[in-house]
């Protein structure tokens, strides 16, 4: 098994703590209404807490059907959270699991800076192609993006 890492930046108009909220803590309510792949999100183990599990069930457009996440570390003060993907179409037959970190931090016009490191984790020798981690880099950065714009467009969602 290898781990390839990468660090992803990205910069929005929205605080930290609503992008926190709308894409962690309360990405079942937020997610569905900004992106059309998204059918639902619900929490199928625990209490949303660490150790929770969320499945995502995707529309009929999707490539990808359903994916479960582990909620392994959440600061909801210091806008802080670590998940892990663990079951799911995007895994294929190539990886074990993905492992995220995410930070949401403030930067300086009012807005936040989102750090997202990404440890993909591969079942025995396989090596990631550099165009399947653009492609998956790519697709969350424009979700993250079109959430931005959800929540300027909204301003009492995730307040």
């Amino acid at each position: 098994m290898g781990v390839f890492s990468f660090v992803h930046e990205l910069k929005t108009n929205v605080s930290p703590k609503r992008m926190f909220k709308a894409l962690i803590t309360h990405n079942h309510e937020v997610l569905p209404k900004v992106s059309p792949t998204i059918k639902s999100i619900e929490t199928v183990q625990g209490d949303g807490g660490v150790g929770s599990i969320q499945k995502t069930i995707f529309s009929d457009d999707s490539p990808f059907k359903t994916l479960k996440n582990r909620v392994d570390f959440l600061d909801a003060e210091n806008y802080v959270s670590k998940f892990t993907l663990i079951e799911g179409d995007a895994l294929g037959d190539q990886l074990e699991k993905i492992c995220y970190e995410m930070k949401f931090e403030d930067s300086k016009d009012g807005g936040c800076v989102i750090k997202i490191t990404s440890d993909y984790h591969t079942k025995g020798d396989v090596v990631l192609k550099e165009e399947d981690i653009n492609a998956g880099k790519e697709h969350a950065m424009g979700l993250y993006k079109a959430c931005a714009d959800y929540l300027i467009a909204n301003p009492h969602v995730c307040a």
